[in-house]
């Protein structure tokens, strides 16, 4: 890294649906800062983030421990980062559980505090819906606005979960009124895609969890110093350094939308790199959809090749 190019660099981190068998078992593997975090967040969280996110365990994809393994695996990963190729962001995001992991790296929170939290969050969110009777639906398209996909929502019991990209748009809330909601978002040139999930995430069927989810997160201390610095999914803009407001948009968050576009825009203005860390890298496709490319680390073989040296040969 160059002296003084963190100032030019974004950090993005992947949420749920970006897990895999094994992420960061290299870094784990290979490097005590990785270590160290995992044991923190283990501890914290009272269960072995490192079995669930290194063997078959099928608690990878329950949602109660899939977001403290993600996290943890994310924040393993950046710390290996920092350490051994120096770096540093100016600006961070994540993409709905992945704001917890922005917020970690910006110093926001401590990691132990923030895997405990996401557990808590996870299960709340897990317990608002019985299993079946929500669901998610992906609009793939172009040029798809989020006003008009709303619209088209008025009287059903459905929400825009995910604005992701001028392409991709998420809708969310009961299973009836989602399917009862295919035909009105219908269109030429659209390809609709029921998402594999255990709730209606980001829908107002979430609200239920909300009052407790916000005592959950008034026990836990936070450092608003560097909260500027990060982006907010709830609002789209970056989070004020006010810890009441940092923790309303937390907790909105849950049923509001993520407004992941108005995030990227956001960056844009304060960044010209942009970095995605996690087990898997849909963030980027979303960046290049706005024209902007985004590098994806995902294990340490791509980090290796993101932070090679330029040769120091003269061209002959």
């Amino acid at each position: 890294m160059e002296p003084g190019s963190e100032s030019s660099i974004a950090l993005v981190f992947p949420g749920q649906g970006s897990q895999r068998a094994g992420m960061a078992r290299d870094f784990h593997s290979q490097f005590a800062a990785a270590r160290e975090v995992f044991a923190e967040a283990s501890a914290a969280a009272d269960v072995d983030l490192g079995s669930i996110c290194f063997g078959d365990d099928g608690r990878l994809d329950l949602t109660e421990y899939t977001q403290p393994s993600i996290l943890t695996a994310e924040i393993a990963m950046l710390r290996v980062l920092e350490q051994e190729f120096g770096l540093r962001a100016g600006v961070l995001a994540g993409h709905s559980l992945g704001e917890y992991t922005a917020l970690v790296a910006a110093g926001v929170m401590k990691v132990g505090d923030a895997a405990w939290l996401v557990r808590r969050r996870g299960a709340l969110m897990q317990r608002a819906v019985p299993a079946g009777q929500g669901a998610m639906l992906a609009v793939v398209g172009s040029r798809l606005e989020l006003g008009e996909i709303r619209d088209k929502l008025a009287g059903l019991e459905v929400d825009a979960a995910n604005h992701n990209s001028p392409s991709q748009i998420v809708v969310s809330g009961s299973a009836t009124d989602v399917e009862a909601a295919r035909s009105r978002l219908e269109a030429k040139g659209r390809r609709l895609i029921p998402l594999k999930v255990s709730a209606p995430f980001h829908s107002r069927l979430m609200r239920g969890v909300e009052p407790e989810f916000a005592a959950e997160l008034a026990s836990v201390t936070l450092n608003v110093e560097p909260a500027p610095r990060v982006a907010a999914n709830f609002t789209g803009g970056f989070h004020t350094a006010a810890a009441e407001e940092i923790r309303q948009n937390l907790v909105r968050q849950v049923s509001g939308t993520v407004r992941w576009v108005d995030n990227m825009r956001a960056l844009q203005t304060r960044a010209s790199r942009v970095i995605e860390i996690g087990p898997g890298r849909p963030l980027s496709g979303f960046f290049r959809d706005i024209g902007v490319a985004a590098q994806a680390i995902t294990d340490w073989k791509s980090a290796e090749k993101a932070f090679a040296e330029p040769s120091q040969e003269e061209p002959k």
